[in-house]
């Protein structure tokens, strides 16, 4: 009798966390919840400037400018600082102290366009 309850337990345990898994990658798809650069994921470029690559760029810091001004109410030119530039500013923005002023950190990055 036990070994009948065992043979039907083995199954729905395969299955619940297979269930659970496809129930996130379906959420995953919907393009509300993917940032724009996620759709550059997994391409690779022949060089700066390969159009493929600024389109990416473009949407990085469109995203970042975005999420900056979010974040810290911080508005910033997404032509004036390059993409990987954001991404290192957010990072600095998260480590700052509350006195620190948002210049001091700006003022270590090259403007550049």
């Amino acid at each position: 009798m036990l070994i009948k309850k065992i043979k039907w337990l083995f199954p729905i345990l395969i299955m619940v966390p297979l269930f659970c898994m496809n129930g996130t990658s379906v959420h995953a798809k919907n393009s509300s919840f993917k940032s724009p650069p996620l759709d550059h994921a997994g391409k690779s470029y022949i060089g700066a400037q390969d159009p493929s690559y600024l389109n990416y760029d473009l949407a990085l810091r469109d995203y970042m400018v975005y999420r900056i001004n979010k974040h810290f109410g911080i508005t910033l030119d997404p032509k004036t600082y390059s993409g990987f530039d954001l991404l290192e500013i957010e990072a600095l923005f998260k480590c700052k102290k509350k006195e620190e002023p948002f210049d001091l950190f700006l003022n270590m990055f090259p403007k550049s366009r």
